[in-house]
């Protein structure tokens, strides 16, 4: 499989009803990003932890953002993902807003597959699409800033 069928397989199995992982994961895969409390662990983590994220974002859909760089031991894929917060997600009621998100996942290979991933992404900026948070450069901004101990701005 090519970098680009790798990283095509990858974004896929996070938008994928059913998964599909294992089309590009080793299965002691290792991933982590903001979101996830803990390091997850194995297909089976990943695959849970992907249908989480589908249950708050039914129409999620993960398009390349750029080409896919790398070599045989590491990689780097980047991502844009859309999709409308519909359903529950981290105690988060539905806001049916629609965001648009984009990222990048580090990953280290093991022979042609992912055994290892990363990922990266503003989370502030997602909570500001679903608006949970102020946007940059309102009064609720500073106020929350300030309330955090940062000063005025």
């Amino acid at each position: 499989m090519t970098l680009d069928e790798l990283a095509a397989t990858w974004r896929a199995a996070w938008a994928a009803p059913a998964g599909g992982f294992e089309g590009s994961c080793t299965p002691d895969v290792r991933y982590e990003d903001p979101v996830a409390v803990e390091p997850l662990e194995g297909l089976d983590a990943l695959e849970g932890y992907a249908a989480l994220l589908r249950s708050g974002f039914p129409d999620l859909g993960i398009e390349p953002l750029a080409v896919a760089l790398g070599d045989d031991s590491f990689a780097c894929i980047p991502w844009r993902a859309l999709g409308t917060h519909k359903g529950e997600l981290a105690g988060l009621p539905a806001t049916n807003r629609f965001v648009i998100l984009q990222g990048v996942h580090y990953v280290e290979l093991h022979e042609g597959r992912v055994r290892r991933a990363r990922g990266f992404f503003d989370l502030y900026e997602a909570a500001m699409q679903i608006g949970v948070l102020p946007a940059h450069g309102t009064i609720g901004e500073r106020a929350l800033f300030a309330l955090r101990g940062f000063g005025l701005r």
